[in-house]
Formats: structure tokens, C-alpha cells, sequence
């Protein structure tokens, strides 16, 4: 699972859901444009950036 599904997964998740995500990965997606938050590259670019700093 790449950040993108990770990050919608838990963006569609019911209310009552457990399911957590880094808060560096949230806050990667949410510096991104609304729209840019639904493009798969930009969201694992992004997300890239913060937790792996090395690439």
C-alpha cells in the first residue's frame, strides 16, 4: 500500500474507525493543493519527502 492509499484509506475511514496515520504523512497531503491531494504522484512525492528524507 503506497502513501496515497494510505492516506485515503484513513481520509474515508467511518467515524467509529481506530485507524491512524503518521502525522507527517497527513500533514505532507494537506500542504498539497485540494486537487493535487487526489493525484497518486504528487501525494507519494510529497510523502516521500517526510519519510524518507534520504531519497
Amino acid at each position: 500500500m503506497d502513501a496515497f492509499d494510505r492516506f485515503w484509506q484513513w481520509a474515508t475511514k467511518p467515524l467509529e474507525s481506530q485507524l491512524t496515520i503518521p502525522a507527517e504523512l497527513h500533514r505532507a497531503v494537506m500542504e498539497l493543493a485540494p486537487e493535487a491531494r487526489r493525484d497518486r504522484a504528487a501525494v507519494n512525492q510529497a510523502a516521500a519527502r517526510v519519510l524518507d528524507p534520504e531519497r
